[in-house]
């Protein structure tokens, strides 16, 4: 089954060439690739001309893999907590990016909360806004990507670790290198300085490699962090794999494009080897 995208002429540029150039730009501003390889990033999903600069350093630092198992939250409540898009292609201006059907397959068998689910991704925006930064990151690498979608809604952390330690190993033993990619925002709708005091604690969690206080630290101060479960479940994974160290490549906030430091979403672009 392929997949359409839904938010291109909105969160981003429908015109080709438009959208690749601007992407060029963003990844332009991240300097050179990180010699060792990334087991896991952390990239902002709003609309690029707000987040795209902060993704394009997250994504353009890593040194990923030819095969990303994506994964993030679920805004719309559609679908199943750990829902998996098994097959085809995923379209976005431009071109396509497959799905890696057989690596799909592998990690629906490797925990039983994974679920094969298309409804989850259908009107979710949060993964197809990484698509075209992965296809110019290709172009630009000499590398063909292949994607698992993964949408998280599960609520439980203990369901997170489980689930997270089976992808872990089944990634570590996986035949070739693979890896994550977190789509993540930071707080909503505060001040820019609340978010910036409140995204601190998440973040220290995140260099720290410590999923459960990034789940907890969200938890308990209520930041508004919407890829809090994803990312709890990649950092378990991640230490599966033989993390080590997680670098805060950049942080913004909606403020510093639009004005308006009263009401802003925090972004944040995360490195993990």
């Amino acid at each position: 089954m392929d997949r359409n995208p839904i938010v291109a002429g909105r969160f981003y540029d429908d015109n080709p060439r438009r959208l690749y150039d601007q992407i060029g730009t963003y990844l332009d501003a991240a300097g050179p690739m990180d010699r060792e390889r990334t087991i896991l990033a952390m990239a902002p999903h709003a609309g690029y001309v707000y987040s795209g600069r902060v993704a394009g350093m997250a994504l353009g630092r890593a040194n990923l893999a030819s095969t990303i198992v994506l994964l993030g939250p679920n805004h719309t409540g559609n679908g199943l907590p750990l829902a998996v898009w098994p097959s085809g292609k995923w379209y976005i201006p431009g071109g396509a990016i497959p799905v890696n059907e057989s690596l799909a397959a592998a990690i629906l068998q490797a925990a039983p909360k994974f679920a094969e689910d298309s409804s989850a991704h259908l009107y979710e925006h949060s993964l197809e806004v990484m698509a075209p930064f992965l296809l110019e990151l290709g172009e630009r690498r000499n590398t063909s990507y292949s994607i698992v979608p993964i949408a998280v809604a599960e609520p439980h952390f203990e369901v997170l670790q489980e689930t997270g330690r089976a992808l872990g190993r089944l990634l570590a033993s996986w035949e070739e290198p693979v890896s994550m990619v977190v789509s993540s925002d930071m707080s909503h709708y505060v001040s820019a300085r609340r978010a910036k005091e409140l995204d601190t604690l998440a973040l220290d969690a995140v260099k720290a490699l410590d999923p459960r206080q990034l789940f907890q630290t969200v938890r308990e101060r209520n930041i508004t962090m919407c890829g809090v479960l994803p990312m709890s479940l990649a950092m378990t994974a991640a230490l599966e794999m033989g993390a080590t160290k997680a670098d805060i490549v950049e942080y913004a906030t909606s403020g510093d494009v639009s004005g308006d430091f009263d009401q802003v979403v925090g972004y944040a672009g995360a490195v993990v080897s």
